[in-house]
């Protein structure tokens, strides 16, 4: 009978490491999240932030957007959009690449300097 009691009791822990393995293994994405401060960018054109090369957010002063990913190295690129003078005469081509840990939640601020556009982290990881 002890022997029964003791592969029950293994089958029971076994059964429980795997359902809070799934537990654990359903969060399959990192979330990106990046603000724009008006603080810290005084222009008025818009941010456009692009996610591997793709356009995916227009950002606008106060604002921030979040995005949920797949894992692993993200290129990020950032340029000014809208016309006249935030028209930009040469696509910014300064890549900046994040790696993103399945949940994990990475936030960023936006910053201009001498070298253009480009993102910190700040201090909120999660």
């Amino acid at each position: 009978m002890s022997g029964f009691r003791s592969n029950l009791l293994l089958a029971l822990a076994l059964l429980t490491g795997m359902q809070a393995a799934g537990a654990r293994s359903q969060v399959d994405y990192g979330v990106l999240i990046i603000s724009r401060e008006r603080v810290e960018l005084a222009t008025a054109c818009d941010v456009g932030l692009y996610l591997q090369d793709q356009l995916a957010a227009r950002l606008v002063q106060g604002q921030a957007v979040s995005f949920n990913l797949p894992p692993g190295p993200l290129s990020i690129r950032l340029s000014l959009l809208g016309p006249g003078p935030c028209k930009p005469g040469i696509e910014q081509l300064r890549q900046q690449s994040v790696t993103l840990v399945a949940g994990e939640a990475r936030k960023f601020r936006l910053v201009q300097s001498t070298e253009g556009l480009h993102l910190v982290p700040t201090t909120a990881r999660q």
